[in-house]
């Protein structure tokens, strides 16, 4: 109960800076940014301390900026009309017919089978195979509602009982093995995506490939996979009760499983395949979600929808996009970054104080405006950067990766919230296990990266 206590008075005390900052603010700050800066603060610390439900911060966060007008309502209600809170819609009805059919079971079953018993292999395999997804799905929201039915699935097999540490090793060995490790990989996750696109945009710089995996991957997209697992067995300890995987010969396939292995298949394909035919995955999704939903398939009916989908995972998908929507309208995370430049004083030659303003200022604009907003903020101000500390605006330019894929709490990026939203785990889980990574990312990894850097001949 102390922890509870402890977070709902840090709640109550962001709240009130930010009510303070937007009716008070300092001279330095337009009025017109103080609106959206203080309700963005006490929303930011309603969503980090899980003070309360996650979809009733965001419904509060769409009442309090209707009604002091901080936003235009096409701003304010941006999430709702992106492809995201689609994909997150279609993904659920997706899940459900997976877990209905039976198929999760069978799929879990035959993955559980090559991981042994152990619940360190458990976990390490369920790390490895969210990050052998992201090399072949580019949407992370969709590789996470793929995964965490079986990996909820193969809990049940092991015995890991709604609650149990077990099962939330399981949800967060999936979720975060297949997010963060993903923005080391340049078409898997959106703010690599974004960062290129700017880039080539402003630049005429175009990151290749193998070029930006033999940079990231190495460290931050390889060790941090290994250390989500490690620090998952640290603090979520567990043994398996159950086999995981029954040695008798499988079943055969019901008419329901087939139908939802051939859409699921067809989904699978049209997600790996998007560069060819550059239909959004969330299409992709709304498309075999209506297919599911059809009274002539059956296979997802009217009341399985009215009960089993998780209606609060869309409402907080749709008031964390409305929140970065409306900072970045604000103009706040470029006036932070701006602020930040001026402050230090960047020098010729400096390349370690470089490297950890980069990271550090990535990190913090992702706090206030989550991960895809870094590269909209952060490119533009890489040829100052990079003139000030004499380095190539290319070595800059990648350095917005370390930090945009230092993840400090859940609620930046939304993949993460849906699927302990969807598995049942508690935010305080998250939270604890991103707080662990983020210490062994800044303490050991962060060096080791910039080690790499120079290793490979990247500053100059």
């Amino acid at each position: 109960m102390g922890s509870v206590r402890a977070s709902h008075v840090i709640a109550v005390l962001v709240v009130l800076a930010g009510g303070l900052l937007a009716l008070y603010p300092p001279a330095a700050l337009p009025p017109e940014m103080a609106r959206p800066a203080g309700l963005g603060i006490a929303t930011i610390g309603l969503l980090a301390t899980a003070a309360l439900p996650e979809h009733v911060t965001a419904i509060l966060f769409f009442l309090f900026a209707v009604l002091f007008a901080v936003a235009p309502p096409e701003i304010i209600f941006a999430g709702f009309h992106s492809s995201a809170f689609w994909l997150v819609f279609g993904g659920l009805i997706i899940g459900l017919g997976v877990r209905r059919t039976g198929l999760a079971e069978r799929l879990a079953a035959a993955i559980g089978r090559g991981l042994g018993t152990g619940y360190a292999a458990i976990i390490g395999g369920m790390v490895a195979i969210g990050v052998a997804l992201a090399f072949l799905m580019p949407s992370t929201m969709a590789r996470v509602l793929l995964l965490l039915p079986i990996a909820m699935a193969m809990a049940d097999g092991f015995g890991f009982a709604p609650g149990s540490r077990g099962r939330s090793g399981m949800v967060l060995a999936a979720s975060f093995g297949t997010m963060l490790p993903a923005f080391t990989i340049l078409p898997a996750a959106l703010p690599a995506v974004v960062m290129a696109g700017t880039s080539e945009t402003l630049y005429g710089i175009a990151p290749i490939y193998g070029d930006f995996l033999l940079l990231h991957f190495p460290v931050l997209g390889l060790l941090k996979a290994i250390t989500i697992a490690v620090m998952i067995v640290l603090l979520f300890p567990d043994t398996p009760s159950a086999p995981g995987a029954r040695d008798e010969r499988p079943r055969a396939m019901q008419r329901d499983e087939r139908i939802m292995s051939l859409l699921l298949a067809l989904a699978l394909a049209l997600w790996v395949t998007d560069f060819l035919h550059h239909v959004s995955p969330a299409w992709v999704a709304l498309g075999v979600a209506a297919i599911l939903l059809l009274p002539a398939v059956g296979l997802v009916p009217a009341q399985a929808f009215s009960e089993k989908v998780n209606y609060g995972s869309l409402f907080y998908i749709a008031g964390v996009l409305g929140l970065g929507a409306m900072l970045n309208h604000s103009g706040t995370g470029a006036l932070l970054a701006r602020a930040a430049l001026d402050v230090v004083a960047l020098e010729a030659g400096d390349t370690v104080k470089t490297f950890g303003f980069v990271a550090g200022l990535g990190a913090l604009i992702a706090m206030v405006a989550t991960q895809p907003a870094v590269p909209i903020i952060m490119t533009p101000l890489a040829e100052s950067i990079a003139e000030a500390a004499a380095l190539p605006i290319e070595t800059v330019l990648m350095m917005q990766v370390v930090g945009f894929s230092t993840v400090v709490l859940p609620y930046q990026t939304p993949p993460l919230v849906v699927a302990m939203q969807v598995g049942n785990v508690p935010m305080s889980q998250g939270n604890k296990l991103c707080l662990a990574v983020l210490a062994v990312t800044v303490f050991l990894l962060i060096p080791l990266d910039f080690a790499w850097w120079w290793l490979l001949g990247r500053f100059g």
